[in-house]
């Protein structure tokens, strides 16, 4: 995004920024990209790429609460990412403006919720008889996962599978680690 906003000129990008604080808000902004693009100064798909990353910039920003996200560590984190002093002064503006407080409302009404695990019950079972004789006398973890839509959900992992999910998601756990030391997605008071 950062690469295209540098070649935009200062009353379009505030018309696209406009346009995703108006989608934020939960309102159509489906006209004012075909009037950008209608235009003949940006094409389509470049105005997809920005219009993408500005939502996601102002929705990661406008997701932290305002006490933990500082004005100057959103500004030095939009200079890490090449982002012309102009534009940020007007992401600075929508961020911690006067509005910050209806942005949040609405974004948090627009929320799509997975369904959570509420209960986790397992045991590991030994199949002494069965049809195949691989099987006899392997041990195997049977789980039961009850999610927050009442819905269960039971499966059988055998122990070389369940090796396996357990080395991924410490994985997965170390990454998460190393990408929360980075300094643009650190939470700082």
């Amino acid at each position: 995004m950062s690469k295209y906003l540098r070649e935009l000129d200062k009353e379009r990008f505030r018309c696209i920024l406009k346009a995703v604080v108006n989608t934020i808000e939960g309102k159509n902004c489906c006209e004012a990209a075909k009037a950008i693009v209608e235009s003949g100064a940006i094409s389509e798909d470049i105005l997809s790429h920005i219009i993408a990353g500005m939502f996601g910039l102002l929705k990661e920003a406008l997701r932290l609460p305002k006490s933990t996200l500082k004005q100057e560590v959103f500004l030095e984190d939009l200079r890490a990412l090449r982002i012309s002093e102009d534009c940020i002064a007007d992401f600075s503006s929508v961020v911690f403006g006067n509005r910050r407080t209806f942005l949040e409302s609405v974004g948090n009404q627009q929320v799509t919720r997975l369904p959570c695990v509420t209960e986790l019950n397992w045991r590991v079972d030994v199949a002494i008889s069965t049809s195949s004789v691989s099987r006899a006398l392997q041990p195997s973890i049977l789980t039961e996962v009850k999610l927050s839509d009442d819905t269960r959900h039971r499966f059988e992992i055998s122990i070389s599978k369940f090796q396996e999910l357990r080395y991924n998601i410490a994985l997965i756990l170390k990454e998460m680690t190393d990408l929360e030391k980075k300094n643009i997605l650190k939470i700082q008071d």
